[in-house]
């Protein structure tokens, strides 16, 4: 905040240079040399005043100091979800290696394979309507996503581990860059997630890629690649990808008790290098099936899965 010392130094000093006088004793100072001698005095105790510290670079970027969420209430089912599609990158928000808070940061060549649990938060009124690293608003009220080191734009599946909610974002800005967070959603998101009220949620994320080659029918629609009126091909859909094969192994014998369709586990390694193992059903090549499929997996409490092209 600017204070009266930096708005209106001149007024300030002959205040403060009256205010002294009046406190003198006569014969303290006298003739010319006293209003002189007040006023250096005034301008050195000025210039060390706290009051007179010119303000931060950062000071006046947002309206509010404090993030918040807005007045608005938000209702889930309103809430639009993101649709992947082939991505074409710049350099907006990608240059690589980059420094925040005295520590450095390398965007991943790929997203693809990326896999990885943590603690969530989200952002909302301090940043809305600001620019994020690419460049593009910030809006609360639609979903979107912040992430250290994932190419922008990227596009992530994420879980809420607590509740077993999921969503699609699309990751367009940097950060956290405090405390364990592995990723920052919009308001929207974390509203759709079921975690708006407590700040923070665990969650599981995971890369969702639709190649820079795939028809245009299938860009439109990344899921599915369609061949006629209800028919798709080679498509699979995904439940999951998880760093135990056990686990893998018991979602897998869940799913063969849903479908006739093959389910099976493939080793995959992420980005990092860490080994998963990913559980998809398929290849199915009717839509009315992937609907159904998509709907008793989701009742069987096994996640939201989506469909891929292999």
């Amino acid at each position: 905040m600017r204070g009266t010392l930096v708005d209106h130094p001149v007024q300030a000093v002959w205040a403060c240079a009256s205010r002294i006088k009046a406190a003198t004793p006569c014969g303290g100072l006298s003739g010319v040399k006293a209003p002189l001698i007040v006023l250096l005095a005034v301008l050195a105790g000025c210039a060390s005043s706290p009051s007179a510290k010119q303000p931060s670079p950062n000071a006046g970027r947002y309206q509010i100091s404090q993030d918040r969420a807005p007045t608005r209430v938000l209702d889930p089912s309103e809430i639009q979800e993101v649709v992947p599609t082939a991505v074409t990158r710049t350099m907006a928000g990608n240059r690589s290696p980059y420094e925040v808070l005295g520590k450095r940061y390398k965007v991943m060549s790929t997203e693809e394979g990326y896999f990885e649990r943590g603690v969530a938060s989200w952002y909302g009124e301090k940043f809305h309507g600001h620019k994020t690293s690419n460049g593009e608003i910030f809006d609360m009220y639609k979903v979107s996503a912040a992430h250290k080191s994932l190419p922008i734009p990227s596009f992530l599946r994420v879980t809420n581990l607590d509740n077993n909610r999921s969503i699609i974002v699309r990751v367009n800005d940097r950060g956290p860059f405090h405390g364990d967070r592995i990723i920052d959603l919009s308001y929207a998101a974390a509203v759709k997630l079921g975690y708006a009220d407590r700040g923070t949620a665990r969650v599981e994320l995971e890369a969702i890629v639709v190649k820079t080659d795939a028809p245009r029918e299938r860009r439109e629609q990344p899921q599915l690649a369609r061949v006629g009126s209800g028919k798709i091909a080679n498509q699979y859909l995904q439940v999951g990808a998880y760093s135990q094969r056990g686990s893998a192994h018991e979602v897998a014998e869940q799913l063969r008790g849903l479908t006739r369709q093959p389910v099976k586990i493939e080793e995959v390694r992420s980005s990092e290098g860490q080994l998963l193992h990913r559980v998809r059903i398929g290849p199915l090549n009717d839509l009315a099936e992937v609907d159904s499929l998509k709907a008793r997996v989701a009742s069987a409490n096994l996640g939201t899965p989506f469909t891929v092209s292999e």
